[in-house]
């Protein structure tokens, strides 16, 4: 049995392929009476979907959610929220000739082999069209925490070794400004040009999106299994191309001695540096939480690569259809909404401990 839910409070089961007739959602533990913004969430999701500039797939998708339940008169009534996305525009034909094949690098192989059976039109439910049900509840889990004050900012920070020097941003206006939504309009024409070079090769790249949180309180989290940032961890490397996640200094600190790396407090509890991203023995310390997720190159190409087929024969084959040359400006949204799913999560959950 495939497991398509995440959460303990709040929390939320996806459904749904590529090319089946709409993907959707439930979300359970959504308190009452709490005023929701609807054009918000929407806006959250013209962020990721496809076909939104010259950058990303053309596939033509207007992702308009649909709300079920859990909502009146623009208010949660505690009832799970259920609510689907229509797929409009999909083109199953594009994928005829991965019927019988296996795309290098793709869930194709393992699909096949988990299951013995896999829907192949645009991946089925290894697509990454299963992450616009995660941001439908990531807005709904941000417009939670605003009420108490969370806020994010979340932008591209590398796209293949072009990358971004200046990690002070938290300019919300500045990311939105440009399609690769990188803060900074020099590195970001120089990530366009390196996507577009690439595309027009028939190829892929990757890159790195960076997060950072605001006024999250001290004091979420556990500390031994289910520590913060395991628990952000284990939700940002479920998305797809995702190859790794850093906290903080992250790998650098290796480099570093335990003098220059630990942070130092000040009399308030604030901390001089913030080299803990936030995040100290599994549990939020009042600072700043800051963590970096890294994207591979999409898996499919536009030109031939040797392969193989079920029979085990070898093969050449060739991407068709509509495809990212590189997925990460598209990610932002999905990254920030995986964060405030954990975060409303934790915040729920330590709420319930102290009765508050």
């Amino acid at each position: 049995m495939a497991r398509s839910s995440y959460g303990t409070i709040f929390r939320l089961t996806t459904f749904g392929e590529s090319h089946g007739q709409a993907i959707g959602g439930i979300i359970d533990g959504v308190p009452a009476n709490i005023n929701l913004d609807l054009k918000q969430i929407q806006l959250e999701l013209d962020r990721r979907k496809p076909g939104q500039s010259s950058l990303v797939s053309q596939r033509k998708e207007s992702d308009t959610v649909q709300f079920l339940s859990g909502i009146y008169e623009g208010k949660t009534t505690g009832a799970p929220i259920g609510f689907t996305i229509p797929n409009e525009n999909q083109k199953s034909a594009d994928y005829e000739h991965l019927k019988d094949s296996f795309r290098p690098s793709h869930a194709d192989f393992t699909y096949e082999k988990k299951y013995g059976f896999r829907d192949y039109r645009g991946g089925g439910r290894s697509s990454a069209r299963e992450t616009a049900s995660r941001v439908v509840a990531g807005a709904i889990a941000k417009q939670i925490l605003a009420k108490h004050s969370i806020e994010f900012s979340t932008y591209v920070d590398q796209i293949g070794n072009v990358r971004l020097e200046d990690t002070s941003f938290f300019l919300h206006d500045s990311i939105e400004a440009n399609a690769v939504r990188c803060p900074d309009t020099k590195t970001a024409e120089r990530m366009e040009e390196l996507i577009l070079s690439v595309r027009k090769d028939g190829d892929t790249i990757g890159g790195c999106v960076r997060c950072v949180i605001l006024n999250v309180p001290a004091g979420l989290g556990e500390p031994v299994f289910d520590k913060l940032h395991a628990e952000l961890g284990k939700a940002l490397l479920s998305i797809n191309a995702v190859k790794g996640v850093e906290f903080g200094s992250g790998f650098s600190s290796v480099e570093m001695r335990g003098s220059e790396h630990n942070d130092i407090f000040e009399e308030d509890g604030s901390t001089r540096t913030n080299y803990s991203g936030g995040i100290q023995g599994g549990i939020s310390n009042g600072m700043p939480i800051e963590f970096r997720v890294a994207f591979k190159p999409v898996a499919t190409l536009m030109q031939s690569q040797e392969s193989i087929n079920k029979n085990g024969e070898k093969i050449n084959l060739e991407g068709k259809g509509r495809h990212d040359a590189c997925v990460v400006p598209r990610a932002v949204p999905i990254v920030e909404a995986m964060a405030a799913i954990v975060l409303l999560d934790f915040l729920l959950l330590q709420n319930s401990r102290h009765n508050v």
